[in-house]
């Protein structure tokens, strides 16, 4: 590392200097003593020579610009693309959601009547549950392809075609009349082909605008509205289920209609008003445009590269990180989707008089995931303890929530498991992303593997209803038996990831600290995350065996 006299002759007019992380801020590494470079802010920086390019993680060419505004600059400038971006994507990811428990919340409309969806479309429990299969098997084929593709389309673009077509065929599940209809709109390719692509394009998105030591308190936004859809999903299953018959339409017929024209008409307003990449927003100046890419770590996508790089696909996939990831995904999905899935027929099976006392009691369950949600993204937005720890923690919880619900020592019991399981559950993956996208690489690897793991993940989502199935109703204790055991696998597997990303992780909250300490002097962090764990592990793989 450079000494600050060095520097100093090499940046004219700049105050740099060296000092070290742990002088900076302390962040319980013992023995760490990584120098770190900075620059006053507020101004330009000087032309990159040599020197500066010795310094680890940062590239002059891409990364001169991070100087150019000043620590309250910068924080008006994100809340604008907050304002801006994280709004649109929030609202994106609640229709969303919407979508994904119309099925469930259809299934106990009306229950025990003629204008149940199950009755009038003569289906079983066991062939319902085969619509959330149809339901994800598109996700998980297509979801990668349909990030490779967002980037060559525009954000905005490709996110409103795909919530115009899902909203298209949403409504068309108003008209089936019998299971076959069922399976081929709402459980068809064709609709979930439309949706594929939607969240990790999401995610993809944020990579373009943020650090990923940033993320926790976007996704914190992102997940909160998303998980708001459950409140407006139950109080709209509530309301068509009183009004079932009028114009001649069940009320899950007013369900899918509803919500289906709902998203079909937010879907033009995603197109126009939705940012694609920061050089081209037309709000943000030549100056704001240089900043917010200069002040990303050099492995993030940028809208200048090229629209697909194969070799970055494969490159991916070579990666062990990838597939660990997508393992934790998938056995997290598996063992907690059926619960999710089943939330409302738990509850309804508890012996609560009406499904619209059913459907209520979901909603103090959704406000207190929110909270929690709140709570943790806000703590591991301070980067003080590392981020593995929360997922851990959040599966200790659910392993937990599992045996009370096998051991089913009373019905209060289990609704407060429910209660507290699904709090944890909803905030386990905002506090996931920003690990994986610490990670990935560049505009094609980071579109393909966000996909991948999200795809792939997304297996849980046709597997785990089929695990709760009819005979083991009510109380479901083998399901939950199997649950907690695939829950169990996840928390070793997040255990080796750790091991896997320790350097980078750890360098990330090292970075974020020494960044905070920083802006209180009016300064920048020259350096940034470099990939340690990726070269180590590309070293290992290469090495001659004895």
């Amino acid at each position: 590392m450079l000494g600050s006299s060095s520097i100093s002759q090499q940046m004219a007019s700049k105050s740099l200097g060296t000092t070290t992380a742990t002088d900076i801020a302390p962040t319980g590494d013992s023995g760490a003593n990584h120098e770190l470079h900075f620059a006053r802010r507020g101004e330009a920086l000087a032309e990159g020579s040599s020197s500066q390019e010795s310094i680890e993680g940062y590239d002059p060419e891409l990364m001169s610009g991070r100087t150019l505004l000043t620590a309250e600059e910068e924080k008006k400038l994100l809340r604008r693309i907050d304002w801006r971006l994280m709004t649109l994507c929030s609202l994106i990811f609640m229709f969303k959601n919407l979508d994904s428990s119309n099925a469930s919340n259809a299934r106990i409309m009306n229950q025990g009547t003629d204008q149940n969806i199950m009755t009038q479309l003569g289906i079983t429990s066991n062939e319902y549950n085969l619509v959330t299969v149809l339901y994800y098997v598109p996700y998980i084929v297509l979801e990668a392809p349909s990030n490779l593709l967002l980037k060559r389309f525009s954000p905005s673009r490709w996110q409103a075609r795909i919530m115009f077509s899902w909203g298209a065929f949403v409504m068309c599940n108003a008209a089936v009349k019998n299971k076959g209809g069922l399976y081929a709109t709402h459980g068809s390719c064709w609709e979930w082909y439309a949706e594929a692509g939607q969240f990790p394009g999401v995610i993809l998105q944020m990579t373009y605008w943020y650090r990923p030591d940033e993320m926790s308190l976007r996704l914190l936004y992102f997940y909160i509205c998303g998980n708001i859809s459950s409140i407006i999903g139950g109080l709209l299953a509530y309301a068509f289920d009183t009004v079932s018959g009028a114009g001649g339409l069940s009320g899950w017929q007013w369900l899918f209609l509803t919500e289906g024209i709902a998203t079909v008409i937010f879907s033009v307003v995603v197109w126009f008003l939705l940012p694609d990449f920061p050089e081209t927003a037309t709000w943000l100046t030549e100056r704001e445009k240089k900043f917010i890419q200069a002040r990303l770590p050099s492995n993030a996508p940028r809208a200048d590269e090229k629209n697909f790089n194969f070799r970055e696909v494969i490159n991916s996939l070579k990666d062990l990180r990838l597939w660990l990831f997508t393992l934790i995904w998938a056995t997290f999905t598996v063992g907690t989707q059926g619960v999710t899935f089943y939330q409302s027929t738990v509850i309804a099976s508890l012996g609560y008089t009406t499904i619209a006392q059913a459907q209520l009691l979901n909603i103090p369950i959704t406000v207190c995931g929110l909270l929690f949600i709140a709570i943790t993204g806000i703590t591991a937005d301070r980067s003080r303890i590392p981020r593995p720890l929360y997922p851990l923690s959040f599966i200790l919880v659910i392993i937990i929530c599992y045996g009370v619900f096998v051991a089913y020592p009373s019905t209060g019991a289990i609704y407060a498991v429910t209660l507290i399981g699904n709090a944890v559950t909803s905030a386990w993956y905002p506090v996931m992303w920003p690990w994986r996208v610490q990670t990935t690489s560049r505009a094609t690897g980071s579109a393909f593997s966000i996909g991948f793991v999200n795809s792939y993940g997304q297996i849980g989502g046709a597997i785990g209803p089929q695990i709760f199935r009819s005979e083991y109703a009510p109380r479901y204790s083998v399901p939950f038996s199997v649950a907690m055991g695939l829950v169990g696998l996840c928390a070793i597997l997040t255990l080796v990831t750790w091991r896997v990303t320790w350097e980078t992780e750890r360098d990330t909250r090292r970075l974020k600290l020494a960044k905070i300490a920083a802006e209180k002097r009016g300064e920048i962090i020259l350096e940034d995350l470099v990939d340690h764990d990726l070269r180590r592990n590309e070293k290992r793989s290469t090495a001659p065996r004895a």
